[in-house]
């Protein structure tokens, strides 16, 4: 059998394929969306390399996981809508419930906290900064296209956790979080 390239030289006219063969540009919007969720599986990536502990490693793994998910479902065009992501509401929930049991351990947090402090509370940081990012395209997405629900809220929940999981990592590693200074103007 024929090993398949990694080149096929069809996107060097500027398309690219969506599921189902719809050809569009590569700055379409869908593209930028999924993209976009691609480069923060890539970061989590990197995250889950410099995370100590097991449990957050496996919850990140899994979320890479639903991720390839969500971006399938972003690379379907819209008008096969009658196919649902496979997100669901309880996707939600797990995140959701490791937001509250890493925060009922933390201290109440009274500032802005400024990224940094460690490599792996940074990494958190920037993971967050690109699942905004993400989240701000799919919301574009949707303004022409459709886009469940489940799905808006997911990455929106996500980037919640990633916040508090940095806060996490400094307090694992007894570092103090940095605060921002707003007399500093």
């Amino acid at each position: 059998m024929k090993k398949s390239n990694v080149y096929t030289r069809t996107g060097d006219n500027g398309t690219t394929s969506l599921v189902g063969g719809k050809k569009v540009h590569k700055s379409d919007q869908r593209i930028e969306s999924y993209g976009t969720v691609d480069e923060l599986n890539s970061f989590l990536a990197l995250l889950v390399t410099n995370i100590p502990d097991e449990n957050d490693r496996k919850f990140i793994k899994t979320i890479q996981h639903r991720l390839f998910v969500l971006g399938s479902y972003l690379a379907t065009p819209a008008e096969k809508e009658n196919i649902p992501c496979k997100i669901t509401e309880q996707h939600i929930n797990e995140i959701e419930n490791e937001i509250d049991r890493i925060d009922e351990k933390l201290p109440p947090l009274k500032f802005f906290v400024i990224p940094g402090g460690s490599s792996s509370s940074a990494l958190a940081h920037i993971a967050r900064s690109v699942c905004r990012r993400a989240e701000r395209e799919m919301y574009r997405l949707s303004e022409s296209d459709y886009v469940e629900t489940t799905v808006l809220k997911y990455i929106n929940r996500l980037s919640d956790y990633l916040f508090v999981l940095s806060r996490k990592l400094l307090h694992d590693e007894q570092i103090k979080e940095f605060f921002w200074d707003s007399s500093c103007v």
